[in-house]
């Protein structure tokens, strides 16, 4: 998609330095355009620690041209060993996205088949630009099925689709197109008229920074709300359909995105509205049947709650929010039961949440 006019990828190689990786500095968005290099293993788990890179399919590619760097800085000893650590490294940078396990599984696997072939960094490389290309692929193919249900509320309405989304499922958190925004980029390319109301989605604002921020380069119509304000619109019939990401999604069709989107899903549920999760095959965990119990909540710094941040004069500041000795929980994702979900929008089209539907998408799954 583009800034100011320019087409961008959100990750991709520099140019005339194959041992540079490039990237777009999420946290400085929307205030500042920057990018940064990749240059050592501690500089790809930092990216994606520090949300630098978010997003679970964003956040999977860089952890295999992560692995790509380690390859790089191997310099002796055993080769298996050493990759086998730098992996775990990479997996510890943030725990509950699967893409990231998944990315750095597939290139590991595929170093070590490969160890003996002469060209083997030029084929690690190719192995996970095939895995960034693979991810537009499946961000567009999400886009085509889910522009089916916006086109149908259109057809029926006659008036423009009102669509609420939660964080930022958008290219930013991708290479291209998004998951949840894939079908509105869809619907805009073909003239359907669409609104976004778009959550700030606290603490770290992703919506109010990122989402508004690549629809508004696009020319997509859409307003910033309070995180608490859905519900409300709701209420009122001012909301047509909510679509947002996951960054994990068990076989049974648990889903768990950014903290908040549980509350949009049971708001939706009461007013009959459809709420529906965009996600391509690499963020389902096919092992966990619970989502509630078994997948991991990552908990963050108890700055981004306490501290916020905005632009003045002098650049991006933080400021404190809260009082000095108040303590912070900062749980960065919630789970939404199977059950609250309207559908699943994958690269294969559109299934219920709920094993048997999603198994007929994915039977090569059924093991």
């Amino acid at each position: 998609m583009k800034i100011q006019g320019k087409q961008y990828h959100t990750i991709w190689l520099k140019e005339g330095d194959s041992k540079t990786v490039q990237v777009i500095d999420q946290r400085k968005l929307p205030f500042q355009f920057e990018v940064v290099d990749l240059k050592t293993t501690q500089d790809s788990w930092f990216a994606i620690n520090e949300m630098v890179v978010r997003g679970a399919p964003l956040i999977g590619v860089t952890a295999a041209f992560g692995i790509y760097i380690a390859l790089l800085e191997f310099q002796e000893g055993n080769l298996e060993t050493y990759l086998i650590e730098k992996a775990d490294y990479l997996k510890s940078s943030r725990p509950t996205a699967v893409n990231l396990a998944f990315a750095v599984e597939e290139m590991l696997k595929f170093i070590l088949q490969e160890k003996s072939n002469p060209k083997l960094i030029e084929k690690t490389l190719e192995k996970a630009n095939q895995l960034k290309e693979k991810e537009i692929q499946f961000s567009e193919k999400i886009g085509e099925f889910g522009v089916n249900i916006i086109e149908e509320i259109y057809e029926t309405k006659k008036d423009t689709v009102n669509i609420l989304t939660h964080c930022n499922a958008g290219w930013l958190a991708c290479i291209d197109w998004g998951t949840a925004t894939a079908p509105m980029y869809k619907a805009h390319l073909k003239g359907i008229p669409v609104h976004v109301w778009v959550d700030e989605t606290r603490p770290r604002n992703q919506g109010a920074r990122l989402t508004a921020f690549e629809l508004g380069e696009e020319g997509i119509p859409h307003t910033v709300i309070p995180d608490n304000t859905g519900g409300h619109l709701m209420q009122h019939g001012k909301v047509d359909l909510v679509i947002v990401g996951s960054d994990r999604t068990t076989i049974n069709g648990d889903v768990a995105n950014k903290i908040g989107t549980y509350l949009k899903a049971l708001a939706a549920k009461d007013n009959n509205i459809p709420f529906y999760v965009a996600l391509p095959s690499s963020t389902f965990d096919w092992e966990l049947e619970d989502g509630i119990k078994e997948i991991p909540i990552e908990l963050r710094d108890s700055k981004e709650v306490s501290e916020i941040e905005g632009w003045t004069e002098n650049g991006v500041q933080s400021v404190r929010l809260i009082p000095k000795n108040s303590k912070v929980a900062n749980y960065g994702f919630d789970v939404t039961p199977a059950r609250l979900v309207t559908g699943l929008i994958t690269e294969r089209g559109i299934c219920e949440a709920q094993k048997d539907s999603i198994l007929k998408l994915f039977p090569e799954k059924n093991y």
